[in-house]
């Protein structure tokens, strides 16, 4: 696909080419005289860049629309085969990828596919290699691949293309290393705002413009939609809710201080919490694994929730307390119209969200969070590498 409009975005024709493709994304197929409603521009002028567009590829023709009277006008909308957009999410010893079409439908989705990531450059050469095989396997050539989006745990600058968790080096960022080994254009991200983004546009949020989102995996991490917009701070790491000074718990986060709400409230808790009432010797459905000197997993813990395990239903609610506690202190702040629930720990249900709303209800104020409405994720694994897609589709077109 020719994309050469995007090397110039700061041209005028540019910048109402990308307006034009953005209100497709958010809205749907247009006609031209609604464009030109919409962009207060002349219909010659928007003819020409809509024929511009389908020449590049961007659109199509959807034929004609019914009316009530007059000439029946043509809708344009996005081509779904202008090209591929890849998102992958890197997690503990295993990596999700999903793909998704020019329109932003999901073609395709494969997750827990065994893959440890170290902190070098060959490993990365290697996640790159891996992902033009897996694309290849599927059918999909890496020349129609238009962006790749890389999700990755930690303080993530999606500018400079760095991860501190995966830090290469000061002349090495992941972005353009990925880049050269792929040929395509590669944005990085927080896992905790992919995720954000993807329930934003594709899961339970319901034209909500100020939204929280509470990864709740074996770390903490939070993404916030406010205005509409994906927040990032200044220096592009806002949302470092697990590395909030809330506890006096004198437990060492792996960030090395003490005191990190998410010490209390996520995965890598519940499953300390857990082991510690084992050790105590309180009984579960897991006793005897622990007995026998198995090791027992997050996930062990979270099917012993969902298995009605009085002792694993116990940290869970525990832990929700805190988090709750957390959370009421957000809507304080931001007053937010929906708070979501997403990450491992969500598959425990009302296990996990009766003790955060009852928090909620003791620590913040009842005017404020009257309005808020509070979900569990939607897409659940897929809201990650679903995120990714949408997120490098716009980032490639300069819509955000």
């Amino acid at each position: 696909m020719n994309t050469s409009f995007l090397n110039n975005i700061d041209g005028k024709n540019s910048i109402l080419k990308q307006k034009i493709l953005g209100l497709c994304i958010n809205d749907g197929d247009y006609s031209i005289a609604d464009l030109s409603k919409e962009l207060n521009t002349s219909i010659p002028t928007i003819t020409k860049l809509i024929q511009d567009l389908i020449e590049e590829g961007f659109l199509v023709d959807m034929g004609k629309i019914d009316t009530s009277g007059g000439r029946r006008p043509s809708i344009y909308g996005l081509n779904p085969s202008a090209g591929y957009f890849v998102g992958t999410e890197i997690r503990r010893h295993h990596i999700c990828i999903a793909v998704s079409n020019f329109k932003g439908q999901l073609v395709h989705y494969s997750e827990d596919i065994s893959f440890i990531l170290e902190n070098t450059e060959e490993s990365f050469k290697e996640l790159c290699s891996f992902l033009i095989s897996h694309l290849s396997g599927i059918g999909i050539k890496g020349s129609e691949v238009l962006a790749y989006g890389v999700n990755l745990t930690g303080r993530v600058n999606n500018v400079t293309g760095y991860c501190f968790t995966y830090f290469l080096g000061e002349d090495r960022p992941i972005s353009s290393l990925m880049e050269q080994e792929l040929g395509s254009p590669v944005f990085i991200e927080n896992d905790s705002r992919a995720m954000t983004y993807g329930e934003y546009i594709c899961g339970v949020c319901n034209n909500e413009k100020n939204m929280l989102f509470l990864n709740v995996s074996w770390g903490l991490g939070m993404g916030m939609i406010i205005d509409g917009k994906l927040s990032y701070g200044k220096s592009g790491f806002s949302g470092e809710i697990g590395h909030f000074p809330l506890l006096n718990n004198d437990i060492i986060c792996h960030c090395g201080k003490n005191g990190c709400l998410e010490t209390g409230a996520s995965g890598s808790a519940v499953h300390r919490i857990f082991m510690e009432k084992l050790r105590e010797g309180r009984t579960s459905l897991l006793s005897e694994k622990y007995n026998r000197g198995e090791t027992i997993s997050l996930e062990d813990i979270m099917k012993a929730v969902l298995e009605e395990d009085v002792l694993a239903i116990e940290a869970v609610e525990e832990i929700g307390t805190v988090l709750g506690r957390a959370i009421a202190g957000l809507i304080n702040i931001f007053n937010p119209e929906l708070v979501v629930i997403g990450g491992r720990l969500a598959v425990a249900h009302e296990y996990l969200m009766l003790p955060i709303k009852s928090a909620i209800q003791k620590y913040s104020l009842n005017i404020v969070n009257r309005d808020t409405q509070f979900k569990f994720s939607k897409l659940g694994k897929k809201g990650g590498p679903i995120g990714a897609c949408i997120l490098s589709r716009s980032k490639l077109l300069g819509l955000y």
